[in-house]
C-alpha cells in the first residue's frame, strides 16, 4: 500500500499522438496522390483522319464489317460528313444488307440533300429491295444533280436490268439498260462499278463471253468484293466451266461467311454434275447459316430426295409448302405456288414425290393437283412430274388415276 506510482511519461504520449497524426495525414493527402500517379495515363483520342484511312483500307482488303465499324467510329467524331455515311451504305450493300444501306444513304441526304452520290446509292439500295419506282426516282435525281456521275449511271443500268429480268420492263428497257451501261463505262473506265454494271447487262442479254470479260475487269480493279466472285461463278457455271465456278463461289463465301448464297450456288453446281453427296454438304451449310430461308430449305430437300433420303426430304419440303417450325424452333414461311416461278414448282412436286416414296399418297395427291391447276402449260417438267406422282399413287392404291399420266419415270430439271 505504500508503493509509489510511476510518473507519466509525457514524451511517449507526445510520440504516440504524433504517430497517429502522421498516419492520418498520410492516408488523407499523400496516399491518394501516389495512387493517382500510379494510374495509367489516358490514351489519346485518335484523329478522325487516321480512323477513316484505316476504314478505307479495311474495305479495300475485303474486311467489310470491320470497315463499316471504323466508319461508325469516325461518324462519332465527325457527325456532319455525308461521305462517311455513303461509304457505310456501300459496305452494307456489298454485305447484302440493302435496308441498312438505304438508311445510311438517307442519313447522308439529311446532311446534304443535293449529294448526287448519296441519291445514287439510295437508288441502288431501293432497287435491290425490289422498290423500282422509288429507286428510279432517286437515281434520276442523282443524274439531275450530276449528269456525269458514273456511279449513278452504273446503278441505273443495273436497276433497268433487274426490271428487264423480272419481265416487267417497257419495250425499250433493254435498249436503255445497254445505253446506261455504256455511258457509265465511258465516264468511269477504271471503276469497279462500271465494269460490273456492264457485265450484268451483258449477262442478262446472254452475251456470256463478253460478260465474263467485264466481270474479270472489275475483279482486276477490286477482287475483295464478294459479289463480283458470285457473278464470275454464275458465268462459269453457264459456260460449264464447273471447277472455276466452284472456286469463284468459294472465294465469295470466304469474303462474306454470313451469306449463304455462294454455298447454295456451289450445291447447285455439284447437283448439276451429279455429285449429290457434295451438293448435300453445301446445301446443309447454307441452311445452317440462314435456317429460316424457305428457298434454302427447298434446295436441301430436293437434294435429299436425289440422295434417296426421302424422310429427310419430307421434313425440309413440308416447311416450304406449308410453313412451320423445325426441330430447333426456327420459323419458316411457306412459298406460294405461282405460275411464273422457276424453282418453287420443283419444291412442290419433289415434296409430293417424297410423300409417295414414304407411303403418304393421301397427302401427295392434293399437291400434284395444285401443280396441275397452277403452273403454266409451258412448264412441262412440273406437269410431267405431277402426273408421274399421280400414276405412282394410283399403282400404290390400286385405283384409276383421275388425271391422265402417261409417263412412268420421274424426271428432274437440270439446274
Amino acid at each position: 500500500m505504500n508503493r509509489r506510482r510511476r510518473p507519466f511519461n509525457y514524451f511517449k504520449i507526445f510520440a504516440l499522438v504524433a504517430a497517429i497524426a502522421a498516419t492520418l495525414y498520410f492516408s488523407l493527402y499523400i496516399s491518394p496522390t501516389i495512387q493517382q500517379a500510379m494510374l495509367p495515363t489516358p490514351t489519346p483520342t485518335r484523329s478522325p483522319d487516321s480512323i477513316i484511312a484505316e476504314a478505307e483500307q479495311a474495305l479495300a482488303d475485303g474486311k467489310l464489317t470491320q470497315g463499316i465499324e471504323l466508319y461508325q467510329q469516325a461518324v462519332v467524331l465527325i457527325p456532319n460528313e455525308p461521305k462517311l455515311y455513303i461509304e457505310m451504305a456501300k459496305g452494307s450493300m456489298w454485305l447484302g444488307d440493302p435496308a441498312k444501306a438505304q438508311t445510311e444513304a438517307e442519313n447522308a441526304l439529311l446532311l446534304n440533300p443535293n449529294n448526287s452520290t448519296a441519291h445514287a446509292v439510295r437508288g441502288w439500295a431501293l432497287s435491290s429491295q425490289g422498290n423500282y419506282l422509288d429507286a428510279e426516282s432517286s437515281l434520276k435525281r442523282a443524274l439531275e444533280i450530276d449528269p456525269n456521275n458514273a456511279l449513278a449511271h452504273s446503278y441505273y443500268a443495273e436497276m433497268l436490268t433487274d426490271i428487264y429480268l423480272s419481265g416487267n420492263g417497257a419495250l425499250d428497257t433493254i435498249d436503255l439498260m445497254r445505253e446506261e451501261s455504256r455511258v457509265a463505262l465511258s465516264l468511269g473506265p477504271g471503276m469497279f462499278e462500271t465494269h460490273r454494271a456492264r457485265g450484268y447487262v451483258l449477262e442478262a442479254t446472254a452475251n456470256y463471253e463478253e460478260a465474263l470479260s467485264e466481270y474479270e475487269s472489275a475483279a482486276a480493279i477490286n477482287n475483295k468484293i464478294p459479289d463480283i466472285h458470285v457473278s464470275l461463278g454464275r458465268i462459269y457455271r453457264i459456260l460449264e466451266v464447273y471447277d472455276k465456278a466452284v472456286n469463284s463461289f468459294t472465294i465469295a463465301s470466304q469474303l462474306n461467311p454470313n451469306d449463304p448464297t455462294p454455298l447454295l450456288l456451289i450445291s447447285r453446281v455439284y447437283y448439276t454434275i451429279g455429285e449429290f453427296g457434295k451438293a448435300e454438304q453445301y446445301a446443309l451449310q447454307a441452311v445452317t447459316i440462314l435456317p429460316t430461308d424457305p428457298n434454302l430449305r427447298g434446295n436441301l430437300g430436293v437434294i435429299y430426295y436425289k440422295n434417296q433420303k426421302y424422310e429427310s426430304a419430307v421434313e425440309e419440303l413440308v416447311l416450304v409448302v406449308n410453313g412451320g417450325q423445325d426441330d430447333s424452333g426456327n420459323l419458316v414461311n411457306s412459298l406460294a405456288l405461282t405460275g411464273d416461278s422457276i424453282r418453287i414448282p420443283e419444291y412442290y412436286y419433289t415434296y409430293g414425290l417424297a410423300l409417295v416414296r414414304t407411303g403418304n399418297c393421301g397427302e401427295a395427291l392434293p399437291i400434284f393437283s395444285r401443280i396441275i391447276d397452277t403452273v403454266s402449260a409451258a412448264d412441262e417438267i412440273s406437269l410431267y412430274n405431277a402426273n408421274v406422282g399421280i400414276q405412282m399413287c394410283a399403282e400404290q392404291l390400286n385405283i384409276t388415276p383421275t388425271v391422265s399420266a402417261e409417263p412412268t419415270v420421274e424426271i428432274t430439271p437440270t439446274p
